[in-house]
């Protein structure tokens, strides 16, 4: 350390300013920890929800669910809430609960180093900055780094590309034609909007997903003051949601008849909406409904039946100045591309360097496939949690849901800390092997490991992302801490290569 750096200092530093990050800063606060800052490598919180303001971005779990406990009385405006809407009601629970002066902007945490002298965390920033804390969380989440395919020539494509999470609004859809690269979530939200503007759209699919409704509405007047009046309907309306996604992972988790009714519901809506049986084989999947991520939609298949759009199922050979050209040698002239390529998801934490006890990087432990105990706490790293951490994904539910589990679980251990008096604490290794296998053992069950190209799983087809059971499973398995599933280190002077 040179004499004139300056170093920050705080108990608790978490890295992102989404729903991650605002809902650990409540639960420490409500637990009377207030020395704790939250990093945000942009000039704004929101994390997925500021990042992605494509047309029709919005979520696809209803509004009552995809809320805090704490704050979930708020007056939504839609039943399934837009992507202003749900940043601005992040910015809401910033303002409510006095989080805002935690937060440093415009601070990218580029490495992070753990030490062992002292038993705290380095965090280096992209600006020359350093913070030490006592405990790190990561609060980044799953979903964003977008992905971005590499196809041959893209690079010599002269006409307006870019990736949907970082939708272009200078681009001027109106009389242009477009290809739309990738088929998953986000696509089915913005084709919709813009194949009413574009002269023609080129929908290249690698393959379809299953297809089930949305029935996306505002909330009516009437429905606004029976929940103002009368909160414990929308309690029980938040409950009804809430049985009703946890019904459907009940078909994702090794049930084959679940599962099959779940198939034949997105039959025949398919059925319903494309009449054309050439069309409706090349959207049918050949895999099992969660495979992939379920679309939640009633407008996609409408948009994709246009006289302006035609669905491409061949592979993309090359992208050349003016256009498209596939496998089969079919050219399509193209204005602009428009990547819906989905996130590295399974490159947790990527790009930070992230190093533990004995310089132990974590991008090298997790080489094979990131795996964390109870998706927080991973081996070799103490005082380390991850928020929205592998396997902590719902293929049916609400990740606010799971993020919380996890901040209450974490503000436990951090309550509990003073009663056993420990400095450090670090998962031990057989524990973290023991749930890995679990989680590999249960996967296989699922229809997670269908054989797709998901975003769920890594290259060689390991559930990284996912979880396996109920989010009341979830709940009860983080609900106390087992602490023979850790090592604890009772002064910061401590050996932490070897037995406390």
């Amino acid at each position: 350390m040179s004499s004139g750096e300056n170093i920050s200092s705080s108990r608790v530093a978490i890295i992102g300013s989404g729903f991650g990050g605002i809902g650990m800063a409540y639960h420490l606060k409500q637990a009377g920890i207030d020395a704790f800052t939250i990093f945000e490598k942009s000039n704004e919180i929101g994390g997925v929800w500021r990042d992605n303001t494509y047309p029709g971005a919005g979520c696809d779990v209803p509004s009552q669910l995809y809320s805090f406990s704490f704050e979930s009385h708020h007056p939504w405006a839609w039943r399934y809430g837009k992507q202003a809407e749900i940043l601005d009601y992040l910015r809401h629970c910033v303002r409510k609960f006095g989080i805002a002066s935690h937060i440093q902007f415009r601070r990218e945490v580029v490495q992070a180093d753990f030490n062992t002298q002292r038993g705290i965390w380095r965090l280096k920033f992209a600006d020359g900055g350093v913070h030490e804390a006592e405990m790190l969380i990561s609060a980044v989440g799953q979903l964003h780094r977008p992905a971005l395919p590499k196809i041959e020539g893209q690079q010599r494509f002269a006409g307006t590309q870019f990736h949907s999470a970082r939708w272009d609004h200078g681009f001027d859809p109106r009389g242009k034609t477009v290809a739309v690269i990738g088929s998953g979530a986000s696509a089915v939200q913005f084709v919709p909007e813009i194949a009413r503007q574009v002269r023609q759209l080129y929908l290249f699919q690698r393959s379809p997903g299953w297809v089930a409704p949305k029935f996306e509405r505002p909330i009516s007047p009437f429905m606004r003051r029976l929940f103002d009046r009368l909160p414990w309907v929308y309690d029980l309306d938040r409950l009804r949601i809430f049985l009703i996604t946890e019904a459907l992972a009940y078909a994702y988790n090794g049930h084959a008849w679940a599962e099959r009714l779940m198939r034949l519901l997105a039959q025949v809506q398919l059925r319903i909406q494309v009449r054309d049986p050439a069309l409706r084989r090349k959207l049918t999947p050949d895999f099992p409904i969660g495979c992939k991520r379920i679309l939640l939609t009633t407008q996609w298949l409408p948009a994709l039946i246009r006289p302006n759009v035609e669905v491409v199922g061949e592979a993309i050979a090359e992208i050349t100045e003016t256009a498209v050209r596939n496998t089969d040698g079919r050219i399509r002239e193209v204005d602009a591309i428009i990547y819906a390529t989905g996130f590295a998801a399974t490159e947790f934490l990527a790009p930070m360097r992230i190093t533990g006890i004995d310089g132990r990087l974590l991008s090298e432990h997790w080489r094979n496939g990131a795996d964390a105990y109870l998706g927080m706490a991973v081996a070799g790293f103490p005082n380390f949690f991850l928020l929205y951490g592998p396997n902590t994904n719902v293929g049916s539910g609400s990740i606010v849901f799971m993020l919380e589990c996890q901040q209450r679980y974490i503000v436990k251990l951090l309550r509990e800390r003073a009663a056993l008096g420990w400095h450090c604490a670090e998962v031990t290794a057989a524990a973290q092997a023991d749930y890995r296998r679990e989680i590999e053992q249960r996967s296989s069950l699922t229809t997670f490991a269908g054989d797709c190209q998901s975003w769920y799983k890594t290259a060689d087809g390991r559930n990284t992302n996912n979880w396996i059971g109920s989010m009341m499973e979830y709940r009860r398995r983080t609900r106390r801490i087992d602490w023979t599933h850790y090592r604890l280190f009772r002064n910061q002077t401590a050996t932490l290569t070897g037995q406390p």
